[in-house]
């Protein structure tokens, strides 16, 4: 990831899909329309880590009993 030179908030369980995708862009100038293919991977892999943060928050907030801080 440091040869990537990967800043430090993109080093997740998704970097080994940013890693190409950069490669990508710097190589298609930046171009949309050229990797699709690896963009649509890495935002995939983004979406499902989400969602693993949203079910465990909802885990968390079911053990804690439900309980509201207002």
């Amino acid at each position: 990831m440091s040869a990537a030179r990967l800043p430090l908030p993109y080093r997740d369980s998704c970097a080994h899909l940013l890693i190409p995708l950069n490669r990508c862009r710097v190589e298609e100038y930046y171009l949309p329309w050229k990797c699709e293919n690896e963009r649509h991977s890495y935002e995939k892999c983004q979406y499902e880590e989400f969602k693993l943060r949203v079910q465990k928050m909802d885990e968390l907030r079911a053990a804690k009993g439900g309980e509201r801080s207002n």
